[in-house]
């Protein structure tokens, strides 16, 4: 399961991760509500954890973009405000849960993994024209054929078939597939789209890999 942490209260942020993490979570970090939007529509979480008191957007319109988009990934709220009217104005919003500050870890875990239950089982592919992208074996499946993907082109293609038609940045990639701290380059992303490509043609995949010029790249699916 993969979790979303946006919250501008950088040790309170990286506590939760870690606590998530141990518990066997994938966690990724977003540290204000523009960056954390971006990550949110590429639609490969499990669960969105937003704190509401951010400079910027804050996390009531952080919720109210994500559900704009249609992206239904179920929404845990944290804030320091425990009045009637503030739960409100967040459920409203789209969360699914008000969580107060402070809690307890216990409270926190109780409230992540019902919400996930709630969400149902985990999905285990990921459609975009003809091809499926198996998520638990790493594999691109077109009919009868299919191949499998490295970690990397793996990573890639996830936040690519999450994203569909929207543009994802190289920027974008090179955070979260090789990380903050790599040396990579936007060079990289382009090899690997390279690998990414010949092997889609490998298994007659209608699905293309389009490069737009300073945005990064997208999914197109059919004939040219």
């Amino acid at each position: 399961m993969r979790v979303l942490i946006v919250e501008d209260e950088r040790l309170l942020t990286d506590s939760i991760a870690e606590l998530l993490r141990e518990k066997g979570f994938e966690t990724d970090v977003a540290y204000e509500g523009e960056t954390g939007l971006e990550y949110a529509r590429l639609g490969v979480y499990d669960l969105l954890i937003l704190d509401v008191m951010m400079p910027g957007m804050d996390g009531y319109q952080l919720a109210r973009r994500v559900r704009g988009q249609h992206l239904n990934t179920p929404i845990l709220m944290l804030t320091a405000k425990s009045g009637l009217e503030d739960r409100i104005t967040g459920l409203n919003a789209g969360a699914d849960y008000y969580l107060t500050k402070p809690f307890d870890v216990r409270e926190l875990l109780a409230c992540v993994n019902a919400l996930l239950r709630r969400q149902g089982g985990q999905v285990e592919e990921m459609r975009f024209g003809n091809t499926i992208l198996d998520l638990a074996s790493a594999t691109l499946v077109c009919g009868e054929k299919s191949v499998r993907l490295s970690a990397r082109e793996f990573d890639i293609l996830r936040y690519l078939f999450g994203a569909g038609e929207k543009n994802v940045s190289k920027e974008t990639l090179l955070a979260r597939v090789w990380g903050y701290d790599s040396n990579a380059v936007e060079n990289h992303v382009e090899v690997y789209i390279g690998f990414l490509r010949k092997k889609l043609a490998s298994i007659g995949s209608d699905v293309r890999i389009e490069a737009i010029r300073r945005l990064g790249y997208h999914l197109e699916a059919g004939a040219e």
